[in-house]
């Protein structure tokens, strides 16, 4: 029976220095809520601000060691799976996260609304007399204590456009991925920079949608649930776009140092699984947030 080699890393900082860093970027972000009701000085700004900075020395740091590890040869084929399986797992959270959201959208569309409508349920009329159901939701049962917008995003233009965007992104990002299993070197980073280009001309539209919705629409989270609910979901997805377009500008600039080959080449891998996710959960928002 033949044993497989498994790489132990020495003791590292980075747990402990990433656990005290989330721990006081929370703690800031806790304090900044109740200053709507408490007078808090700037300490809570300053402990989320350097949490936050915190957290991205810690990954910064901690990822260094990773690729020098990588770089030096000490991971075996059993340290490879390992990285595999948490990138699974990582993003099978990912996938529940953005599954609730779905949830509380479905719930609140097919059983929240329509059990205000008195013609639903008789008590409700009560309350609210003149509410009728409908989604999207332009009159609220409160529609003076919360307006409801003016009008809502149109999914052809803006959303779709940014669908093409994304879509077009995982098709250049396998191209890049297929280039890189043939040592393709300079293809590889010419269609990974396009994935890039497109990622970021994503965000750009993202933000003036978003401007369009709450200077033009009267689109903003204080318009009552439609608005809450539009804002979680593709505000949510917004921070991942984010966050995988950073993550491929590190694979990119690590793909020019030389860091890949044909062989070694899981951190682009990992990368693309997580861009492909974000494309996927970008089309169930398109249709069930903008066109349905």
């Amino acid at each position: 029976m033949t044993y497989e080699p498994y790489y132990v890393p020495a003791q590292s900082p980075w747990p402990i220095i990433g656990s005290i860093s989330l721990f006081t970027l929370l703690f800031g972000g806790a304090l900044i809520l109740q200053q709507y009701t408490t007078h808090i000085s700037m300490f809570a700004y300053i402990c989320s601000i350097g949490g936050l900075l915190g957290l991205i020395f810690m990954l910064a740091g901690w990822f260094n060691h990773v690729i020098i590890e990588a770089h030096q040869g000490l991971y075996s084929a059993q340290m490879d799976r390992s990285f595999r399986w948490g990138m699974i797992w990582f993003i099978f959270s990912e996938i529940m996260f953005f599954v609730t959201f779905f949830s509380i959208l479905y719930y609140i569309r097919m059983h929240a609304v329509p059990n205000l409508d008195q013609n639903t349920n008789p008590v409700s009329g009560l309350l609210w007399p003149e509410f009728k159901q409908n989604w999207p939701l332009l009159q609220n049962p409160n529609n003076q204590l919360f307006p409801g917008p003016r009008e809502v995003i149109n999914p052809w233009q803006l959303p779709l456009l940014n669908t093409i965007l994304l879509v077009t992104s995982s098709l250049t990002l396998t191209i890049a991925h297929h280039a890189i299993r043939f040592n393709q070197r300079i293809k590889t980073i010419i269609w990974l920079a396009l994935t890039v280009c497109f990622g970021l001309a994503f965000l750009f539209f993202q933000a003036e949608e978003y401007i369009h919705a709450y200077q033009a629409l009267g689109l903003t989270l204080n318009s009552g649930i439609y608005g809450s609910t539009f804002f979680l979901l593709t505000g949510f997805h917004g921070f991942h776009v984010t966050l995988g377009t950073l993550i491929l500008i590190i694979i990119l600039a690590r793909m020019i140092k030389g860091h890949f080959s044909a062989e070694q080449h899981f951190g682009f891998e990992a990368a693309s699984w997580y861009w492909h996710f974000v494309d996927v959960v970008w089309i169930g928002l398109f249709l069930f947030v903008y066109v349905l």
